[in-house]
């Protein structure tokens, strides 16, 4: 088996409970590493998403609405995704408001390139203003009534309601609904210019270290805290729950099917060029 000594790759994923949740261990050494160190960058998913697009990092989570746009820099991992059933953007408000009452409401949206900004603008086009800020900021927004409606994502999801707001509709649940798919939320991009044979043993790091996580959580867990300070242990838990499962160790047929869906519709509705290149190592 090659060893890839000297190698040292650059790696963004946000400070979330399930991107540290995931990556724990591949940062830590709880694994063979085959050689290779990995430099971290955290950021929210909405400055990785320009990263990519700047083709800034050897290796970043990237939301999937945002992978057409470097398609021909990168490529996907099979393994470290968010993707799955019940865990999609949720669209809320502060007064109730019916989906069909939607036309011309404000928004808040966690980001431009997001794939909650996809789903939102794909399931109500004809919305008012939208403004884009950091998803942790999206709460106090609405409740602000800087924006009559918010896009929330991570866990947002958890902690909407005990401040007062509302669901307006489940974005993932509209999707699922309307393509039979689970939602596809983000993934891990590699660039195209790195040794496949480095790009396939970093696919495999990865599924180990979330292996490793699922196998000792407590562990992991202290990483996680880390970055999630101000955040509920309950949350954080329910977080890597819902966002961290069977997807994440490998998509696999039906979630490679799930990603490349949402590629056709993306394609479509935003009139996109697509080249035709391999979107996944493997």
């Amino acid at each position: 088996m090659r060893n890839f000594t000297g190698v040292e790759l650059t790696l963004g994923f946000s400070p979330c409970p399930n991107d540290t949740f995931i990556f724990y261990a591949l940062l830590h050494g709880k694994i063979n590493m085959k050689g290779l160190t990995f430099q971290p960058y955290l950021h929210d998913v909405e400055q990785l998403n320009r990263m990519a697009i700047n083709h800034e990092l050897d290796i970043s989570k990237i939301s999937f609405a945002a992978f057409l746009q470097v398609q021909k820099n990168y490529l996907l991992l099979t393994s470290g995704s968010a993707l799955g059933s019940n865990c999609g953007p949720l669209l809320i408000s502060k007064k109730q408001i019916a989906p069909a009452e939607m036309n011309n409401r404000s928004v808040a949206v966690p980001g431009i390139h997001t794939t909650a900004n996809f789903l939102f603008d794909t399931f109500f086009p004809q919305h008012g203003v939208k403004t884009t800020m950091i998803f942790s900021g999206i709460e106090d927004a609405v409740i602000n009534e800087i924006a009559e409606t918010g896009v929330i994502i991570h866990e947002n999801r958890f902690t909407y309601e005990k401040k007062g707001l509302q669901k307006v509709a489940d974005l993932g649940e509209l999707w699922e609904k309307s393509t039979g798919y689970p939602i596809p939320l983000g993934g891990i991009a590699i660039k195209r210019s790195i040794d496949k044979a480095i790009s396939i043993t970093v696919n495999e790091l990865i599924r180990e270290s979330v292996l490793y996580a699922f196998a000792h959580p407590e562990e992991a867990m202290e990483y996680v805290k880390l970055y999630a300070q101000e955040m509920d242990e309950t949350v954080m838990r329910q977080h890597i729950s819902l966002y961290v499962n069977d997807f994440t160790v490998n998509l696999g047929e039906r979630g490679k099917a799930a990603v490349n869906r949402f590629f056709e519709i993306a394609t479509e509705r935003q009139s996109i060029t697509v080249q035709t290149l391999p979107a996944f190592i493997c």
